[in-house]
């Protein structure tokens, strides 16, 4: 049997084992207490409002029928009528040692007691003679209970302790369940939420779900292996691919520059060493995020001042020659102040960069860049990229904000081949790295705006 499915099965027949012990525990003491009162109680056999519905007359003339004597025979009872003075005004096999008058005094008494060892039941006639039925000697107990008000507040009070302790001892019972499958569940969700962060994971192999804790510990291991193999081998081909790709650039440089070629091999040429270019960003941007999601290459955080970051960044892309149809401004919330953030200067330098070379690439019919820095309310730099462009449609940006990958915010290029999106990627990397927040939103009337905020030290 699956041994998930074992344990839950477990803890479900334990729980209501638990649940019906209380329940049948409970039951058994409330049938007991119904027996006890039943056995107390009058019996069902004589009722003696059905015995007097039976009997006719008033004062010294009374009659009991068949029904009424039937009755007393068999529940080897006697009987006898008082009237308002307390003379016996009819009686049935009445013993003869008994009185034939009786006082105020003595019926208020033997009512609620006995009558010379006698149990006997009272119930008061229409014309205020008392019926009065006997039954053997023992057949019976009669108790006259009086009970002192704080003894009785006591018993209130104890009957609530004893409902209340129930419900406590569900509580605890249910407690007690839950954290069982707390301690047998916490580690391996524990350990999920790890291998969902890419945190090694290492679980003991024992207990009643130790078969799910061992294919855990499989399953880490190989993700690591795997995650190993990965990074050495883009590792790899990024090294592998530098040296051939340096002189296919020098080659292709020099024949571009070539006065004895005709100006279609010069193209050709220039052509070659753009698209080395190109490959030589995308080898190094796959260097670059395998090294930040594995977490290969470490954050040199220094204290530095936001707006020192952004003008650097913008500074490069214009210096790295910006075609007429593209405008780039620099602004600052609030001149002249300085902005402290946490991270490493390269990589932040990276962050803006890309999404600057980013709103180049998708908005190939030019376009208006503003870089905005502003302070953070909670602390901080808030850094705000935004063009007016093309933008992205509503899908796309959804996409976005929930961390998705998207290849390009654009179908394809010019030649039908899609970007690969690592710059977008390396961004949400880095600023992942540095415990700060990304979000994207659309330009009024068009266009994209991407906000970062990135902390104070």
């Amino acid at each position: 049997m699956n041994p998930v499915r074992r344990f839950f099965r477990r803890y479900v027949f334990s729980t209501v084992g638990l649940l019906a012990l209380l329940l049948v525990t409970n039951i058994a003491v409330l049938v007991i207490l119904l027996g006890i009162g039943e056995m107390t109680g009058p019996s069902d056999s004589f009722q003696i409002v059905d015995f007097c519905a039976h009997l006719t007359g008033s004062g010294s003339g009374w009659q009991a029928d068949r029904t009424a004597v039937g009755m007393l025979d068999q529940n080897r009872a006697w009987a006898m009528i008082l009237d308002p003075a307390g003379q016996v005004a009819w009686e049935y096999q009445l013993p003869d040692d008994l009185p034939r008058s009786y006082t105020a005094s003595d019926i208020a008494q033997f009512s609620r007691w006995y009558l010379e060892d006698w149990p006997v039941t009272v119930w008061g006639l229409d014309d205020g003679s008392l019926a009065v039925v006997g039954r053997p000697k023992g057949s019976m107990a009669k108790y006259y209970v009086s009970l002192d008000r704080d003894y009785y507040d006591f018993l209130t009070v104890l009957a609530c302790a004893i409902f209340y302790a129930n419900v406590l001892l569900v509580v605890v019972l249910f407690i007690h369940s839950a954290r069982r499958v707390e301690k047998a569940m916490g580690p391996i969700l524990n350990a999920i939420r790890s291998l969902a962060d890419g945190k090694p994971v290492r679980l003991r192999e024992d207990g009643e779900l130790a078969e799910i804790n061992a294919s855990l510990n499989r399953a880490a291991a190989y993700i690591t292996r795997k995650d190993n193999t990965r990074a050495e081998w883009i590792r790899g081909i990024s090294h592998d691919i530098r040296t051939p790709l340096s002189v296919i650039l020098g080659y292709a440089s020099e024949l571009e520059e070539s006065g004895e070629l005709p100006p279609w091999a010069r193209d050709q040429a220039g052509a070659i060493r753009r698209q080395s270019e190109k490959l030589t960003g995308l080898v190094a941007d796959l260097n670059l995020t395998t090294r930040l999601e594995y977490a290969l290459r470490p954050i040199d955080r220094k204290k530095l001042d936001g707006v020192e970051i952004a003008r650097q960044a913008v500074t490069e892309v214009l210096n790295d020659g910006l075609a007429d149809c593209y405008s780039l401004t620099f602004t600052e919330a609030e001149p002249g102040r300085h902005l402290p953030v946490a991270g490493d200067p390269a990589l932040l330098d990276r962050m803006l960069s890309n999404l600057l070379r980013n709103c180049i690439r998708h908005n190939p019919g030019g376009c208006q860049m503003t870089v905005t820095v502003a302070p953070a309310p909670a602390g901080g730099c808030i850094f705000v990229i935004a063009d007016d462009g093309c933008g992205v449609s509503p899908s796309q940006l959804r996409t976005l904000n929930r961390g998705a990958p998207l290849a390009s915010t654009q179908p394809s290029d010019p030649a039908g081949v899609a970007e690969h999106g690592l710059g977008l990627r390396i961004v949400r990397q880095i600023v992942r790295a540095h415990r700060g927040r990304l979000a994207f939103a659309n330009t009024v009337p068009h266009g994209l705006t991407v906000t970062i905020w990135i902390g104070e030290p």
